[in-house]
């Protein structure tokens, strides 16, 4: 080949122009090592602030869920144990060849909601005792049927009848309701050695007309605040199967001739034992399920010397929360004045020695001014 030699300015030009030409082709398309690692960096810690700006948005929403699912299992387990109380009460009726005393008595009632039905245990002599409740911590006519309708709390004195109905005692209470109208009427023959029936017979028949949370059995001789009672309650209202007051352990009485003479004392053990730990008598609360165990089974429940005793015996053997409330177990003044004034209101007060207040009828005014919650507590308490 032949031709003009090139001249050496124009090969140092042409490669001069390219060198720049690569140089500038290679700056766009590459990038550095570093400039990637930083992105990467950016990248992770932009979806690290993301979840968690969404875990810490719905946590809120996972623990009210959690919160639902808790109360969906505590309402699934009383629905089964509702459940299974009636499979029992059908199975009962079979066995004993007719209806169980609960229906029986439904028979020509309606069953009416409430939050707890309160029976009051009286007898036909203890009319100054009614009154002395009546004039203190019990509310009276109008006000006991707001009572029912605003809040759900049934209180009635239960009684049952003379060994001749309608001799003069039983027309006395007679009287009386028409006036007052706060008797729940047993079909029971009255007497101081029949508690246990009576308390067996009071939870058939007020399951039969009230659908409520909560059952209370309590003495004509004692103080109790309605509010209180029914705010301590309601903090176990979620729970199955609970029995409720001031859980005690006596001993049993064998010895012959005593007051609250055991005469199946041998059952416990030997002589000086005590009994199993159950509420005592004065007032003890019982749930819906509970209650219709014993009006369901109320034919095959063994009744003992003492009621307190009997109930305790009757739930013994089930799966039962015992819940010791001890705001039940409070003394006359000062016992009951001084945790008031504390701000620790007493649901009720008693004196131990004599099962109730000693010299109640005389003594209630004074110790309901002292230990009283106020008489507008019980319309404040939120159920």
């Amino acid at each position: 080949m032949r031709g003009k030699p090139t001249s050496a300015k124009t090969i140092l030009f042409l490669c001069i122009a390219c060198f720049l030409a690569g140089t500038l082709f290679t700056g766009q398309m590459w990038t550095s090592p570093s400039s990637n690692h930083e992105s990467a960096v950016l990248l992770a810690r932009h979806d690290v602030n993301h979840k968690r700006k969404v875990i810490e948005g719905e946590s809120g929403d996972v623990m009210e869920e959690v919160t639902k699912a808790h109360q969906a299992i505590k309402s699934l387990d009383k629905a089964i144990s509702t459940l299974g109380m009636e499979l029992t009460a059908s199975k009962t009726s079979q066995i004993t060849g007719g209806q169980p005393l609960k229906q029986h008595a439904a028979s020509n009632h309606s069953i009416q909601k409430a939050f707890v039905v309160i029976g009051i245990n009286t007898a036909f002599s203890s009319k100054r005792r009614r009154d002395s409740i009546r004039e203190t911590w019990l509310p009276k006519g109008n006000k006991l049927k707001e009572l029912e309708k605003e809040k759900g709390i049934v209180v009635r004195f239960m009684i049952g009848h003379s060994t001749t109905k309608g001799s003069i005692l039983d027309k006395s209470i007679d009287e009386e309701d028409a006036e007052h109208k706060d008797f729940l009427r047993l079909d029971h023959v009255e007497g101081y050695h029949e508690l246990s029936s009576k308390t067996r017979l009071f939870f058939s028949t007020v399951t039969s007309l009230w659908d409520a949370d909560f059952y209370v059995k309590v003495d004509d001789d004692i103080h109790v605040n309605l509010g209180m009672l029914a705010s301590t309650l309601a903090k176990y209202r979620s729970r199955p199967r609970v029995y409720i007051g001031c859980m005690k352990s006596g001993p049993v009485l064998y010895q012959k001739g005593v007051k609250y003479h055991e005469a199946e004392y041998w059952k416990f053990g030997e002589e000086g034992n005590k009994y199993f730990r159950h509420a005592t008598g004065q007032l003890y609360a019982i749930s819906r399920d509970l209650a219709d165990y014993i009006s369901i089974n109320w034919p095959i429940l063994h009744r003992y010397a003492n009621e307190d005793v009997s109930l305790g015996a009757w739930l013994l053997g089930l799966e039962v929360e015992h819940i010791d409330e001890r705001s039940m177990c409070c003394g006359t003044p000062p016992d009951c004045e001084w945790k008031a004034k504390a701000g620790n209101v007493c649901v009720a007060s008693y004196d131990w020695k004599c099962s109730g207040i000693c010299k109640s009828v005389e003594r209630m005014k004074d110790i309901h001014k002292a230990c009283g919650e106020g008489d507008g507590a019980v319309w404040n308490v939120q159920i």
